[in-house]
């Protein structure tokens, strides 16, 4: 193996990682809903807040981030987005102690900001370290390191701050004022000591990015840079802007699937204690498409192809979802799982194709779209609430899908030179 491959070969295992990392953050919050829900005495459409501060730092954080990484580079900006979400992991202390819904949502805030610079970072470099056509079958590698790290934090972090919550939820109907508020104060404080082993491994990792040797892309090595092409601005690249339509609609829609999964569980009939791990069901589903698209993509079919079946999949699902009932419902909800798998990994290498110098602003756009899951999970909420029926309120995501099936098929190529 030549000097040339090792770098590479080391460079997608380190990226890794920090896919690793996203899952496991991204998807404590499927955890975190349902337990600040209880812990700060909160409603359904205030505990989907903690979506909103999560990913509104994507939208608020993405554009910095590319000129932080201009000045930076790759490498040393995935230092500084480690240490950013260490802060932020932090600021879950003194908000646990004081049981402060602001202060869980501040740290949310911090820490989305500091994914956000790694987002903008890796997306763009794991795509450019190979062959466009074959880009979603490596951000499918990336994703499996991602969705195992997401089943691990729902399990993990699941069995810390919703052990034995049914019991508790009963309990706290029978306790006065005070006794009420003392149990709430030692539920909080669940959170302090699996927050604190995040903030050290975060700042320990940083410090590791900071040394290792990464190959360092250049702009005329990014997004295929031997196409040529004169345009002088990077809103002249259409395509790019229909693709962040087409995350933010996507990155919605999987965040409802998971972080809402476990009060659909409970709406179905189904205790907290069991619905809160079936977010981990979807995890699988997800597991199971990357793993397939890394066999499949290219050589059996093209990543706009999957795309397009993915779309027409998860709609069929969607809709078998909200008028089925029981175990049936659950698996067609988790099966949303699979069908979302490969929509990140074909969306995002079909929207920065062909951008060359615009590669790292581009990819700060597509990365600000993933504020959807900030946007349309609490809209979900107040929808579901509005017409009394969480199932009813999944109708939310056919607009999502059906845009996603309109860039698969036409959205993809409007502006693109090839």
């Amino acid at each position: 193996m030549s000097r040339h491959s090792r770098n590479y070969t080391t460079a997608i295992f380190l990226i890794g990682i920090l896919f690793f990392i996203f899952g496991f953050i991204t998807w404590a919050n499927t955890q975190l809903i349902p337990y600040l829900k209880i812990a700060c005495e909160l409603t359904d459409t205030q505990s989907y807040f903690v979506a909103t501060a999560f990913f509104a730092a994507y939208f608020f954080m993405a554009i910095p981030s590319s000129f932080v990484l201009k000045k930076t580079g790759f490498k040393n900006g995935m230092s500084v987005g480690l240490l950013t979400m260490a802060v932020g992991a932090i600021i879950f202390i003194p908000a646990a102690q004081t049981r402060n819904y602001s202060w869980f949502l501040t740290g949310l805030f911090v820490i989305g900001s500091g994914l956000a610079l790694l987002q903008t970072a890796s997306n763009p470099y794991v795509a450019v370290l190979g062959p466009i056509e074959s880009a979603a079958r490596r951000i499918a590698i990336m994703g499996i390191c991602n969705k195992i790290a997401g089943i691990l934090a729902v399990l993990i972090l699941g069995s810390i701050t919703l052990k034995n919550v049914d019991a508790l939820k009963a309990r706290l109907l029978t306790l006065n004022a005070a006794e009420r508020s003392s149990e709430l104060d030692q539920l909080a404080e669940r959170v302090i000591v699996p927050y604190i082993i995040i903030a050290i491994s975060l700042a320990v990792l940083a410090v590791v990015f900071y040394f290792m040797h990464l190959p360092e892309i250049s702009e005329t090595d990014e997004a295929t840079a031997e196409k040529v092409d004169t345009r002088k601005s990077i809103f002249q690249y259409p395509y790019l802007f229909l693709g962040a339509i087409g995350i933010f609609v996507y990155v919605g829609a999987e965040v409802i699937s998971y972080d809402t999964f476990s009060s659909f569980g409970v709406a179905l009939g189904y205790p907290l204690e069991t619905a809160k791990d079936f977010a981990t069901y979807t995890g699988y589903g997800l597991l199971a498409g990357y793993v397939l698209s890394i066999f499949a993509i290219p050589k059996l079919i093209s990543q706009t192809r999957a795309l397009i079946y993915a779309s027409v999949l998860s709609i069929f699902l969607v809709f078998m979802a909200i008028f089925t009932s029981g175990t049936l419902a659950v698996i067609c909800f988790a099966l949303l799982g699979f069908s979302n798998s490969v929509m990140w990994p074909a969306i995002f290498p079909l929207s920065i194709d062909g951008l060359g110098k615009f590669t790292k602003t581009g990819s700060a756009f597509l990365i600000m779209g993933i504020v959807g899951g900030a946007v349309l999970t609490p809209l979900y909420g107040v929808l579901s609430d509005a017409m009394d029926s969480k199932q009813m309120g999944y109708s939310i995501l056919l607009p999502c899908y059906l845009y996603i099936l309109y860039f698969a098929t036409r959205g993809h190529k409007i502006g693109l030179r090839k």
